[in-house]
């Protein structure tokens, strides 16, 4: 019993009271500090899982919207070109249209230039025919002198004609 009566005793007893006062305040302070920086932790994990997750969803939705810009651009070259073709085909057909009016207009315009030439043709033979019968008649000629000038009127016509 002497323990109890030695003051070493009372001070280790004190203190070990204090100790376990001071540890359990200490330790529902450490175990609720703890506490909340796991809960801390745990947020930031969820909101960091949360982020990444939207990301995710934005990459997938920029991902198909370049896909579907990707497919548009493809289709209005698509369409260009095939409207560059019709646009080609019409302004072939154009030309083809073209040049075949020009051609008959060209036809038109040589057939109208050989009838000028037959009738120039014509008429200077009937001048010729006209003039022969005039000189016929004014000089009342023998059948002999008419053949004759018959004869140089057709050299003659050939001659005017080239």
């Amino acid at each position: 019993m002497e323990l109890l009566h030695s003051p070493h005793t009372w001070e280790a007893l004190g203190f070990l009271v204090f100790v376990a006062l001071v540890a359990k305040q200490a330790w529902v302070a450490i175990t609720k500090m703890l506490d909340d920086r796991s809960a801390e932790i745990k947020a930031k994990l969820d909101e960091a899982v949360k982020l990444r997750e939207d990301a995710r969803t934005l990459l997938t939705t920029y991902e198909k919207k370049v896909r579907e810009a990707e497919k548009e651009a493809a289709e209005i070259v698509a369409q260009a070109k095939s409207e560059a073709a019709t646009m080609a085909k019409e302004a072939a057909r154009a030309l083809e249209v073209t040049v075949q009016r020009r051609s008959e207009l060209a036809m038109e315009r040589i057939g109208r230039a050989e009838a000028k030439a037959l009738r120039e043709v014509r008429d200077v033979a009937i001048d010729i025919a006209v003039r022969s019968a005039e000189r016929l008649i004014a000089g009342e000629l023998d059948a002999a002198k008419a053949d004759k000038m018959v004869d140089d009127a057709i050299r003659d016509l050939d001659r005017k004609l080239h």
